[in-house]
């Protein structure tokens, strides 16, 4: 099919279903997976999973001021956005080597 002699495409079929199955492995890992995010010292906590769900959030009773809500409306958002990035660092560690077998690029849809 290729002048030269080519590429063994039953191989290569091989690889690229291995690939996908580890992809797959390593999405599920990832979504079982779960990391934190503070802000404000520790006052507010937030818990997502390594794809981005948000789980838990803890509220330290010293970050609770009623004349104050904005502030703490701030330490929430600060501490989802820690465990976020946290979850994307997460993604690459776990996905970027699969990535990079794909040819480097990424995949489309996935947080790479």
């Amino acid at each position: 099919m290729f002048p030269g002699g080519g590429v063994d495409m039953q191989q290569l079929l091989q690889q690229a279903q291995k690939m996908q199955q580890d992809l797959a492995a390593a999405q599920q890992e990832l979504a079982e997976s779960t990391v934190e995010g503070s802000a404000g010292g520790g006052l507010v906590k937030a818990t997502v999973t390594g794809s981005g769900e948000l789980t838990a959030l803890e509220i330290d009773p010293k970050a609770v001021d009623p004349e104050d809500t904005e502030t703490l409306a701030d330490l929430v958002i600060a501490a989802v956005r820690d465990a976020n990035n946290a979850a994307q660092e997460l993604a690459q560690t776990k996905l970027g080597p699969l990535a990079q077998g794909l040819g480097g690029g990424g995949i489309p849809g996935l947080p790479l």
